[in-house]
């Protein structure tokens, strides 16, 4: 049996194609952009662009579609209109899901020799796998046809939702412009948990959330992420690096604190700044890395030493991991933080919530924050401030598990074993 997978950007690094590729499963990969680096596009937008990292040199031999001059019209038009925020998100989205159904349309009814190449690769009763709030027409389209369909889950649903709401209503100075998700959003999710056949989530706090959220607990299984080094221009793998703490930290070498990901409320960002405000006349550092999704952002200046470095490249972010001494992310709900796994192949120590992926081991690899407060956050960066021995024993600790590895992926997606009808009903 082959997999068809729909993605919508280029999420995990395309993990999933990649596993199922390794193995000998992948029919076919529909996704939205897909740039070959000796392209006219790739060379028209440079390296340091995000189109330039939406290809994968694993699955250069793989079947791929994608619709690139369409994404390319789709946002000009939409930046014509003046489309953002959940508008833009929901008509992307619907964009993806009609040109998913096109493609296969369009394959298994064309010419008979590319219908029978498309029925050869990918099997007649394929599965299809798709990720949640891009899968419902393509779910449609596959259960029309008898297949089967694999709906990955990537956060806690509304469960989520309802977290971030309250924390907006505690920091209403940094949550103005926030907006919870449309009705029409959570009634198309819905129904692509209906039409599918098993559900995918990346951890248990995710598992856990979208049970509270109504999915039945029969459909779901637990698959974490994957994260495998990425390979360099010289195709030589993340060269490890032994890190050497101070005997003390001082104002001259501060504790640099590394926050890599989006700035917003979800990612526990309002009780990191209030820990640092409290932290102010520590030697400590506090390097905020990726895009600003809060209001007055200009509070941050007034959170102790602060900096924010802004969006990152692949590159820039692993030159990020190199030099902090500590990765934190106090999350308040994830469905795993694939940074986690980032930040241990690089032999960073982790001070993480329990709220996501379950990768940090409590006083081994890092400290686990079961519940992100202020206090929580404030205390473990105390003791790493107090105990650089302890950060250099973390750090000899951290490693990427096998566990966490691409094949491993693969193997776990393919025991996901459709359930019966009368469940699934």
């Amino acid at each position: 049996m082959k997999w068809i997978c729909c993605q919508l950007g280029a999420r995990e690094r395309y993990a999933i194609p990649r596993a199922l590729f390794r193995m000998d499963m992948l029919g076919c990969l529909l996704t939205d952009v897909w740039v070959l680096p000796c392209s006219f596009l790739a060379k028209a937008c440079g390296r340091r662009s995000k189109l330039a990292e939406r290809f994968h040199n694993q699955l250069r031999g793989a079947r791929v579609k994608a619709f690139n001059s369409s994404l390319i019209l789709f946002e000009t038009l939409a930046g014509a209109r003046g489309l953002r925020g959940w508008p833009k998100i929901i008509a992307r989205n619907r964009w993806f899901q009609r040109k998913v159904v096109s493609a296969l349309t369009s394959l298994a009814a064309g010419t008979s020799a590319k219908a029978a190449d498309f029925r050869l690769q990918t099997s007649d009763s394929p599965v299809l796998l798709s990720y949640s709030y891009t899968a419902l027409k393509p779910f449609r389209y596959a259960k029309a046809h008898g297949w089967t369909t694999l709906l990955v889950q990537i956060d806690p649903g509304p469960e989520e939702e309802a977290i971030v709401a309250e924390q907006a209503a505690r920091v209403p100075e940094l949550a103005a412009g926030w907006q919870p998700a449309p009705a029409e959003y959570w009634a198309s999710w819905r129904e692509e948990c209906k039409l599918a056949d098993r559900i995918v989530a990346n951890s248990e706090w995710s598992r856990e959330g979208l049970i509270r959220g109504g999915v039945p607990s029969e459909k779901l299984a637990v698959v974490p992420l994957a994260y495998e080094p990425r390979e360099m221009k010289d195709q030589e793998p993340e060269i490890r690096r032994a890190r050497s703490y101070p005997a003390r930290f001082t104002l001259e070498r501060p504790m640099r604190v590394l926050f890599l990901g989006q700035i917003n409320l979800r990612k526990g960002i309002a009780r990191l700044l209030a820990a640092a405000r409290i932290l102010r006349d520590e030697p400590v550092e506090f390097w905020l890395v990726g895009p600003m999704q809060i209001a007055n952002a200009g509070a941050i200046g007034d959170a102790g030493r602060v900096k924010w470095f802004g969006p990152a490249t692949r590159e820039q972010a692993a030159q990020y991991y190199r030099n902090a001494d500590v990765f934190i992310l106090p999350t308040l709900s994830d469905g795993f933080a694939i940074t986690q796994l980032e930040a241990q192949a690089h032999d960073l120590p982790l001070i993480v919530s329990s709220r996501c992926g379950d990768v940090v081991q409590h006083n081994i690899n890092g400290l686990l924050l079961n519940d992100p407060s202020v206090d929580a956050i404030e205390s473990a960066i105390r003791f790493c401030l107090q105990n650089p021995g302890e950060l250099a024993r973390f750090s000899r600790c951290s490693r990427v598990h096998e566990n966490y590895n691409v094949t491993r992926l693969g193997e776990r997606l393919c025991a996901v074993t459709p359930i019966t009808e009368s469940a699934s009903s």
